[in-house]
């Protein structure tokens, strides 16, 4: 049950962070921050950290935090997928490495 609590608090964030980006189209700062995505986004952050937060209570931040990379993936393909950001081959060795390194933890 915890994992899944982690996999939904990554996910919740991952949400949060694309209706920030979304909001970030607004004219000004001052009109992103009252824009309806961003707060919404603020608030799926505020509760992706709860549910980070009643997912170590079982599961050791050494193993959980490293997971939450996963959303580096998320971030890619929304932000190529979702606002048209290239991918370059950089992009792509780093986020291998990325998922390398977790699995790597996974198994230590």
């Amino acid at each position: 049950m915890y994992w899944a609590i982690l996999a939904a608090a990554i996910a919740t964030s991952m949400a949060g962070q694309t209706l920030l980006k979304a909001g970030a189209s607004a004219e000004t700062f001052i009109a992103q921050l009252f824009d309806w995505r961003t707060i919404i986004g603020l608030g799926l952050y505020g509760g992706a950290a709860i549910l980070y937060i009643v997912a170590l209570r079982r599961i050791p931040m050494s193993v959980a935090l490293p997971f939450t990379a996963a959303s580096y993936v998320a971030a890619l393909l929304i932000g190529h997928y979702g606002f048209g950001e290239p991918i370059s081959l950089q992009h792509i060795a780093a986020i291998a490495l990325i998922c390398a390194g977790v699995v790597l933890l996974a198994f230590a």
